[in-house]
């Protein structure tokens, strides 16, 4: 059987449960075969419609197909560039370089080395551990709770989800994870805008406590916007908090950009929004024009590296930096992060009205386009913050009725239990209201149908 005569979803779908591996996700939640693509809309193989605020995960900054990235894209072929080069350096690449350190802020950029990485940015973060660890000849990390850098060995070290570890054993040691102010269920129980004070203070007292039982850290690595965790925003002071905490004491800090970066939250890069200089940044998804790419960039006095020791075979993707260039300079011309700050905080307002209606709706956040709706259980008690159970169930109902009225998200923070908002940064006035009148026609849908 051939694929041109796979003609609907149904038979697509079922040849995909019974050829691919248990591991495959996104099928599950969204049962869907794209044929065509362009913008913010995907159509099926079935001829249906639907507005795309998954995005690639936030890889598609521009949407799908984007005439900016697809004319340099065609150039590269046209002109018999060079597609694969391992390392070595080619014109376009060094454009890229120019490109990425131009957007980046001066005071960073001025000091600022590249290591170019495998294509996902998993490996990315990978050798950004490895990186400060040689540096610093430390071994400690200092990481997050529902923090997520990756499904490779080392990067589901130390990330927070519990599911991926629970039958891999052997992951890296010395790895510490410190609460994350999540305001609406602050881990210390504090009411809301009150717990991130408490966790400066807790961090600076444990690297400072000679019987902490952690020594001196490697690095510590953070999202400023938590992404899979569940679209949670870190408070800006505290932001400001952990950079100082870390330049006192000679800590390298690294900035997970993967999701955040490129213009999602509003600024091209998201820790711009406290106005601090990280050590490292990590950057992947949409920094290659929807292609696959992915870089760290660091300050100068950690490149204590031997040749070779971060490699990787398709760390020379000239294709995607010709993308990324071109894609780079479109969202700065057209100042797409201002435009993301605009339409988020339309979106967020809109939701938080929404909110007034459901009570299921237990909490409204984000930065930018990276928007977080937590889906509750008001019948339940409240928590000491303030925060009702989650509940999983319903979030998952709300993103299935959005999906059947044309509307494809995803779920995820605790339990599953946040709906995600990734559009493409291109999201017009009007496509905002036609993906919020979907999203308050599902929930009230969803809602009357569990009571």
């Amino acid at each position: 059987m051939t694929v041109k005569n796979l003609a609907n979803n149904h038979t697509l779908l079922t040849q995909q449960e019974r050829r691919e591996s248990n591991a495959r996700s996104y099928p599950r939640r969204i049962p869907i075969a794209i044929e065509e693509a362009e913008g913010i809309f995907v159509k099926d193989v079935d001829g249906k419609k639907y507005y795309d605020c998954l995005a690639g995960a936030g890889t598609l900054a521009l949407g799908h197909n984007h005439p900016v990235a697809i004319d340099a894209m065609e150039k590269i072929l046209r002109d018999k560039r060079p597609l694969h080069t391992l390392d070595i350096t080619t014109p376009i690449k060094e454009e890229f370089v120019n490109e990425v350190f131009s957007t980046l802020p001066t005071q960073f950029a001025e000091r600022a080395k590249i290591q170019f990485c495998g294509p996902t940015g998993g490996d990315a973060i990978e050798a950004a551990l490895k990186l400060v660890k040689t540096a610093t000849g430390r071994s400690s990390i200092l990481t997050f709770q529902g923090g997520y850098h990756g499904s490779t060995h080392a990067t589901m070290s130390i990330s927070g989800n519990h599911a991926p570890k629970e039958k891999v054993q052997g992951l890296i040691p010395d790895t510490h994870f410190m609460p994350y102010p999540y305001s609406y269920r602050c881990p210390y129980g504090m009411k809301e805008g009150e717990g991130h004070r408490i966790s400066s203070t807790y961090i600076e007292n444990l690297l400072d406590d000679p019987e902490s039982g952690i020594l001196p850290p490697a690095a510590m690595i953070l999202e400023v916007v938590q992404g899979e965790g569940g679209s949670v925003p870190a408070p800006i002071e505290w932001l400001q908090e952990m950079r100082r905490i870390t330049s006192e004491r000679g800590i390298p800090l690294i900035i997970d950009e993967i999701q955040t970066g490129i213009g999602r939250t509003g600024k091209m890069f998201a820790f711009e929004h406290a106005g601090i200089v990280p050590d490292v940044i990590v950057l992947s998804k949409a920094i290659g024009g929807s292609l696959p790419l992915s870089v760290v960039i660091y300050d100068q006095d950690l490149d204590k590296w031997d040749p070779g020791a971060h490699i990787g075979t398709f760390r020379g993707n000239q294709m995607a930096m010709a993308a990324g260039t071109a894609s780079l300079k479109f969202i700065k011309e057209h100042k797409l992060h201002d435009h993301a700050a605009a339409m988020g905080e339309r979106m967020i307002v809109a939701l938080k009205d929404m909110q007034h209606h459901f009570g299921e709706i237990g909490d409204v956040r984000g930065r930018g386009l990276m928007i977080g709706v937590e889906i509750v259980d008001p019948t339940q008690v409240q928590s000491s913050s303030g925060s009702y159970p989650s509940h999983p169930a319903l979030a998952s109902r709300i993103q299935r009725e959005c999906f059947n009225r044309g509307l494809i998200l995803e779920v995820g923070g605790r339990n599953g239990s946040v709906i995600r908002l990734l559009p493409p940064l291109i999201i017009t006035d009007e496509q905002v209201s036609d993906v919020l009148s979907i999203i308050e026609e599902a929930v009230k849908i969803a809602v009357e149908s569990i009571e």
